[in-house]
């Protein structure tokens, strides 16, 4: 219940006070964000986290303006790899075996069976499929935060490409897919903080097969 109570607190703020959030509660909610789940467990995406107050002024009048993006605490940025390659593929292989202390003959064949696939595919495609990955932690991050008893806001109205060339994100092998400004709500400011959060009934979103 403590759970929900927090989700049901939590909404899209849009306008942050620019009160500093607790550098223990930020690694919280990355950590949240590292542990999320993600296909084949290859993580493929990173999260710039932004708190240098000049880089958010750039990336504002490119994100439509909005006043979250200068006036939140730190800035996260959801960066997917613009494609799988073999040496990306096998780090995290690699990392899982050094981790487990053991090689295993089916997640070896898993490996090759990746390796022999994405590698292969297009690039924009294989972008798409990591950044739905970024999604997920994404995602869970949201919830760190509510838990958290902090702010956020989840932002996809931005110019992709003006924000990877503010941040240097091609050159990386990376392509920013969603932000998430975090912070602290200004009650005087927000036409939304205090409107009735409104979700599809239950009967409606869900389909009970027996």
């Amino acid at each position: 219940m403590e759970l929900l109570d927090k989700l049901n607190w939590r909404y899209a703020a849009k306008a942050m006070n620019g009160e500093k959030v607790a550098e223990d509660k930020i690694e919280r909610i990355l950590e949240a964000a590292r542990l999320a789940p993600t296909s084949s467990g290859l993580q493929p995406f990173e999260i710039i986290v932004i708190k240098n107050q000049a880089i958010k002024e750039k990336i504002r009048p490119v994100a439509w303006n909005q006043s979250v993006i200068t006036d939140c605490s730190h800035l996260l940025v959801f960066a997917a790899w613009d494609t799988y390659t073999e040496g990306r593929i096998n780090y995290m292989f690699d990392l899982t075996n050094d981790i487990r202390g053991f090689k295993n003959e089916g997640w070896e064949n898993y490996r090759k069976m990746l390796l022999s696939t994405y590698p292969q595919k297009d690039a924009e495609e294989n972008f798409n499929h990591a950044a739905k990955q970024a999604y997920i932690a994404f995602s869970q991050a949201i919830i760190a935060a509510a838990f958290e008893g902090v702010d956020s806001t989840p932002l996809e109205g931005f110019d992709p490409a003006a924000v990877d060339e503010i941040l240097g994100l091609r050159e990386k092998g990376l392509r920013s897919a969603v932000m998430l400004p975090l912070g602290y709500r200004k009650q005087d400011e927000d036409w939304l903080v205090n409107l009735e959060k409104v979700r599809k009934p239950m009967g409606d979103l869900v389909t009970v097969i027996e």
